[in-house]
């Protein structure tokens, strides 16, 4: 498995990271472990998880997905071979109006992570929504104090928008502090439309979210990367921009283009679609590391071999426009 180094950091994290938001609810505790093996067996170990993460879903213990990495990282001694991270300051799911970026909110579920995921520190943590009714420099100022305590060694943000990334960055640049790491947002092949989303707090990649990773080569950690299974569900069947199986976002006339794009160029180049979905991503001008979310293991395993896939920018341009690769 590729490794990625995350500029300005000390962390070397997998070409892929898993992600595990039903793991412990959906997902069983057993088939979780049994991914998490074999992802770590194939040299992964970037495991995406948050602490919101399931308890959205009725009857479900809160927080299951930390606890049951945390139990797994126990039961196999593998900490030191992982790089730990998780989200927290996110809404609560029956208050999504309301922010949660205080010092003391963040603070309540960092401690949380810690005691679930059974780790003194967390490599990497982000914060999994933005206020923008606080100034970007206190939030910056907070979450240095958690790396001088010891809690986090690293942070990034989540559903930032670009502008918001540009001021929490010069804050931290003018001060000699430590900055974002990374930025984990909705991307993937498919086109979003941002008026579809369920949720408002979701930010998308777009074109000045993508100049600011351009021009700074801040890692991005992309959730969705594989649009919900967009593709792949479209591969086993018809496909059109009012298949009801498809979220909202993803329905239109030009996603149908792009998989229709993404399966020529997967004949062409003897691959699996999904590999050429996740390969756009992972051959992007600057560190990109896709979260997928497989359902058992064969679906990892294909998705972890899409690691060594590179696209040429003129084929990068051919499943976005329909330009011809020359």
């Amino acid at each position: 498995m590729n490794q990625v180094q995350i500029p300005n950091t000390e962390l070397r994290v997998s070409q892929i990271g898993l992600g595990s938001a039903l793991f412990g609810s959906a997902v069983s505790k057993d088939d979780a472990f049994r991914l998490m093996d074999r992802y770590a067996d194939l040299g992964g170990n970037m495991i995406d998880t948050a602490e919101v993460y399931a308890n959205w879903l009725p009857d479900v213990e809160t927080s299951v997905s930390e606890k049951t990495i945390g139990e797994w990282m126990k039961e196999r001694g593998n900490r030191n071979r992982l790089v730990v991270t998780t989200k927290g300051a996110h809404p609560r799911m029956d208050t999504m109006h309301i922010p949660r970026l205080s010092k003391a909110e963040i603070r309540e579920d960092l401690e949380g992570s810690l005691r679930r995921l059974q780790v003194e520190a967390i490599d990497l943590y982000w914060l999994h929504r933005d206020d923008a009714s606080r100034e970007a420099g206190e939030i910056i100022e907070t979450m240095n104090d958690f790396v001088r305590e010891g809690k986090i060694r690293y942070f990034g943000c989540s559903n930032w928008t670009a502008e918001r990334m540009r001021e929490a960055q010069a804050y931290a640049a003018e001060r000699g502090l430590q900055g974002f790491a990374a930025n984990q947002m909705m991307w993937s092949l498919a086109a979003v439309d941002k008026a579809q989303l369920s949720d408002p707090t979701l930010v998308p990649m777009d074109g000045e979210m993508y100049r600011l990773h351009l021009e700074s080569k801040l890692a991005a950690v992309p959730y969705s990367s594989q649009a919900q299974g967009l593709f792949s569900k479209w591969e086993k069947g018809t496909y059109d921009e009012q298949d009801e199986r498809i979220a909202p976002q993803y329905r239109s006339v030009e996603n149908v283009a792009r998989w229709e794009r993404s399966r020529r160029l997967a004949a062409e180049l003897s691959l699996s679609v999904n590999r050429i979905v996740l390969g756009y991503l992972i051959s992007q001008p600057f560190p990109t590391i896709p979260i997928v979310g497989p359902n058992n293991v064969e679906q990892l395993l294909d998705s972890m071999s899409a690691a060594e896939v590179r696209l040429t920018p003129e084929q990068l341009a051919y499943l976005e426009e329909g330009e011809e690769t020359g």
